[in-house]
């Protein structure tokens, strides 16, 4: 039985995975690390906390004597835990610095004591190639984050390389344009705008709404997470992009239009410091292993606003409980966070 570390499982991408592994992999054990603080929800595992091959530990990748034996014990480790919250990094980035590098760099620690360990992924974001005007990022491209949340995923990004480069350990770096799908908490664009427009509550839209986005199905973010685990490179680094490009005032009118409500509930804001004008990845050497995204655009979000309107019970309490998430207070969430874009798979 092959044993699997998921750090951040239960998280919006991590669940997704944690979710994924199990039905696609009948000889993997998974394991699930997760502190079950903003974005990392029980619920988001609902169906599988029972499952004979998951086990859910309670605790922070940060904490050396909960995350580093798990670790040492795994075959393959895929790391999404890290605080993902753009507009919250811009006031206070030191939880951003302790979670995303800190936290990386006890995992790393304990990954070189690991013997059995064949791969550890890194799961960074396109955030950390900054704002491009043109073209499309390669992995060889020069990192330049351009807000205290990006930094700190380059920061672990290029540290897992490092431990690579020094230490021999395993490493292999994804950096993933914007997800969306089930299961992402309603402090994001996509599930804020939908469970909005269910509430005919206003949708904050960023600046002129002109920022662009390539948007990635979670599932095949997922998918292309198993390829790297299987076929990827050690030292590596692969881009993980949708080809969905899209402004934000484009996307919400498709938002609003397939959740039947008018365009009249967008409500433009002040824009964000920092936010970067546009992002677009290329994909050509994730393409070179066999993979390549499998949901189409219109039908991953028509399938999307489904999901939300179906699933109440999952994120009304989110919307209603003020207090669930100090770093990202409902006020915050529903009039800058969700209106960002940006944050790519720190999402978690």
């Amino acid at each position: 039985m092959t044993k699997v570390l998921v750090t951040g499982g239960a998280g919006f991408i991590g669940s997704n995975y944690v979710r994924h592994a199990l039905r696609t992999h009948a000889d993997w054990h998974v394991t699930t690390l997760d502190k079950l603080t903003c974005c990392g929800r029980l619920e988001s595992l609902h169906d599988v906390l029972d499952h004979p091959r998951h086990a859910f530990v309670l605790g922070d990748v940060a904490d050396s004597a909960v995350s580093a034996p798990l670790v040492r014990s795994a075959d393959l480790v895929v790391h999404f835990a890290a605080e993902t919250h753009a507009d919250p990094s811009i006031q206070e980035a030191g939880a951003f610095i302790h979670t995303d590098v800190f936290g990386t760099f006890v995992l790393l620690e304990a990954a070189r004591a690991a013997p059995g360990l064949r791969r550890f992924v890194q799961v960074s974001t396109d955030g950390v190639y900054g704002s491009i005007a043109a073209g499309a990022s390669k992995e060889t491209d020069e990192l330049r984050p351009r807000t205290p949340f990006t930094a700190s995923k380059a920061g672990a990004d290029r540290l897992a390389y490092s431990y690579w480069a020094t230490h021999e350990v395993p490493v292999i770096v994804t950096r993933a344009s914007n997800n969306y799908g089930p299961y992402q908490p309603p402090d994001k664009m996509i599930p804020l705008f939908i469970t909005n427009a269910f509430e005919d509550r206003e949708v904050p839209l960023y600046g002129d709404g002109l920022h662009v986005r390539d948007w990635l199905h979670v599932e095949d973010h997922c998918r292309a997470i198993d390829v790297v685990l299987e076929r990827g490179a050690c030292g590596e680094a692969y881009n993980v992009g949708g080809g969905n490009e899209i402004s934000n005032a484009e996307l919400t009118k498709r938002i609003l239009g397939l959740a039947g409500k008018p365009e009249s509930l967008i409500r433009f804001v002040a824009d964000r410091k920092g936010h970067d004008r546009r992002y677009c990845l290329d994909t050509t050497k994730l393409r070179g292993l066999g993979w390549s995204p499998q949901r189409s655009f219109e039908a991953g979000l028509s399938a999307t606003v489904d999901w939300y309107r179906a699933n109440p019970w999952w994120w009304r309490p989110i919307k209603t409980q003020d207090a669930a998430c100090p770093a990202c207070s409902r006020a915050q969430c529903g009039e800058r966070a969700g209106a960002q874009a940006s944050s790519g798979p720190g999402e978690r």
